[in-house]
C-alpha cells in the first residue's frame, strides 16, 4: 500500500515515503549475528536484554521517554514478526525480539510511523497531551490536543485545514484514530525534517537514527549502556518497517559476540539488517 500524500503521482509517492530500499540493497546479502539472550522469560526490554559484560544499563527517571522504552512489553521469546494483516514477514532474521503492540489492521504504521507511535504513546501514558503533535509532509502541523477538542482535518489536495466537530475525542479509540491519519500523510521525510539533530558522541534513549526520503527509513534507540572504566556506550534498536509489521528490536549484523547490541563508535556508518546509517543521521524529539 502507498501512503497518500496530498496532490503527489503513485510513483513519486512510493519513493517519498516508503521504508523499502533499493533493490540492490534488498538484494544484498546480510550476514545475520546469533544473539545471546540473557534472560528469555524477561517480559521487557530492559529484563530480557542484560548489558554485555562490563557494562551498566543506563539509569534514567521513572517518568522519562526513556524509561518508557527500556520498559516496552515483549512477545515471548522465538515470536515471529507479523504484518499488519496476519502475515510473516519475509525476512524473519532480523529480530530478536518482537513489541507486543498493535500494528493496526491498515498498512500505515511502517518504519517512521512507529518511531512516532512510541513517542505519541509514551507522552498519551504521562497525558502530556499538548506535546502529541507531528509535521505532515505538506509541513501542516497536526497537533493531538486539537484533535481531543473534537476538530478534525480536511486534505483537499495539498491544502490541509481543521474543521470543528460536536463531540469531544478523548478516548484512547479516539487517539489511535488520530496517530493513522498521521501515519497516513506523514513518513520519514517529514520526520527526519521534524526532529532536531544532535551529536553522535550525547546520544541518549529515544534518539532516532532517520533518513527521509526517497527511499527512507527510521530506527530507534530503545536502550543504552555504558563501561564506567572507558565510557563506552553500546545500545539496541527497534524497528517497524514495509509493509507496515510489528516492531521488533533488532540483530547486530557484525558482531555476533554483542549482538543485539551495537557499538557507539560503529564509524562512518551504522549498518542494520535492512538499512545502513551515517552518523550525522542521528536525531531527537524537541
Amino acid at each position: 500500500m502507498i501512503k497518500p500524500i496530498f496532490a503527489f503521482t503513485i510513483p513519486f509517492l512510493q519513493a517519498l515515503i516508503g521504508c523499502e530500499p533499493p533493490q540492490a540493497q534488498n538484494e544484498q546479502a546480510v550476514i545475520i549475528a546469533t544473539q545471546l539472550v540473557e534472560n528469555e522469560e524477561g517480559k521487557t526490554i530492559s529484563q530480557r536484554f542484560q548489558p554485555p559484560t562490563g557494562f551498566v544499563q543506563l539509569a534514567v527517571p521513572a517518568s522519562s521517554f526513556g524509561h518508557y522504552l527500556q520498559n516496552l512489553p515483549l512477545k515471548p521469546a522465538d515470536s515471529p514478526v507479523h504484518l499488519f494483516d496476519g502475515r510473516l514477514k519475509a525476512r524473519q532474521s532480523v529480530h530478536v525480539a518482537v513489541v507486543d503492540i498493535d500494528t493496526g489492521d491498515r498498512d500505515l504504521q511502517q518504519c517512521a510511523d512507529a518511531v512516532m507511535r512510541l513517542r505519541a504513546e509514551y507522552l498519551f501514558a504521562q497525558k502530556k497531551y499538548d506535546e502529541i503533535h507531528f509535521n505532515l509532509t505538506n509541513g501542516f502541523k497536526m497537533g493531538y490536543a486539537k484533535w481531543r477538542q473534537g476538530y478534525r482535518v480536511k486534505v483537499d489536495g495539498n491544502k490541509t485545514e481543521w474543521y470543528a466537530t460536536n463531540a469531544l475525542s478523548t478516548s484512547y479509540e479516539s487517539f489511535r484514530d488520530y496517530l493513522d491519519l498521521v501515519f497516513m500523510y506523514a513518513g520519514s521525510l517529514s520526520l527526519s525534517k521534524e526532529l532536531k539533530s544532535k551529536q553522535l558522541k550525547d546520544f541518549a534513549i529515544g534518539d532516532v537514527f532517520i533518513q527521509g526520503g526517497s527511499p527512507g527509513h527510521a530506527v530507534i534507540v530503545v536502550d543504552v549502556a555504558t563501561k564506567e572504566s572507558t565510557g563506552e556506550k553500546v545500545f539496541l534498536l527497534a524497528q517497524s518497517y514495509m509493509p507496515a509489521q510489528e516492531i521488533h528490536i533488532l540483530k547486530n549484523p557484525n558482531d555476533a559476540s554483542l549482538s543485539p547490541w551495537y557499538k557507539a563508535d560503529f564509524g562512518e556508518e551504522l549498518v542494520t539488517p535492512e538499512w545502513a546509517f551515517k552518523w550525522d543521521m542521528l536525531k531527537v524529539f524537541e
